[in-house]
């Protein structure tokens, strides 16, 4: 193994550092720490929520929504997935505003799927003309015809 000629015994050889760079490198390093706790923040809000069900005693369910905007949230339930014909989604529970904890006497169905929809406007979905699309309002029924007391079948 040969020597560096330029080593002396003894010394070792480090870099030198200058102190004029270094406020440059602690804003930059400053700079990437706050855009990555900024992305990882907005990365955390874009999220979808959470739904989580547990049982609370013999006959009770606990419903928590966690994670989702603040807003009235409705709670549904089904048996089976994929046959809205015999088995539609049905309301479970209406929540006031900010309500994301829901206790529940144990639904009709033993086993099922439960989903949480959030009501943007003051219309309950049950009431709502398309509960898929809030922005048509109010269900309201017009009879025309026949009137003066006929029946209808």
């Amino acid at each position: 193994m040969k020597a560096n000629p330029n080593s002396h015994p003894g010394k070792s050889h480090t870099a030198k550092r200058t102190p004029g760079n270094r406020p440059l490198k602690t804003a930059v390093f400053a700079f990437l720490l706050m855009t990555a706790l900024l992305v990882g923040r907005w990365a955390w809000a874009q999220t979808a929520p959470i739904l989580t069900v547990a049982p609370t005693g013999t006959n009770q369910l606990c419903i928590t929504i966690t994670n989702g905007p603040v807003g009235n949230y409705e709670l549904w339930t089904t048996p089976v997935l994929g046959d809205t014909v015999n088995y539609p989604w049905t309301t479970l529970a209406v929540g006031t505003n900010s309500q994301t904890v829901f206790i529940l006497t144990m639904p009709p169905y033993p086993a099922g799927f439960y989903r949480a929809i959030l009501d943007t406007n003051a219309i309950p979905l049950w009431e709502a003309a398309d509960p898929n699309n809030q922005s048509t309002g109010i269900l309201n029924v017009w009879i025309d015809s026949p009137a003066n007391g006929t029946t209808l079948n």
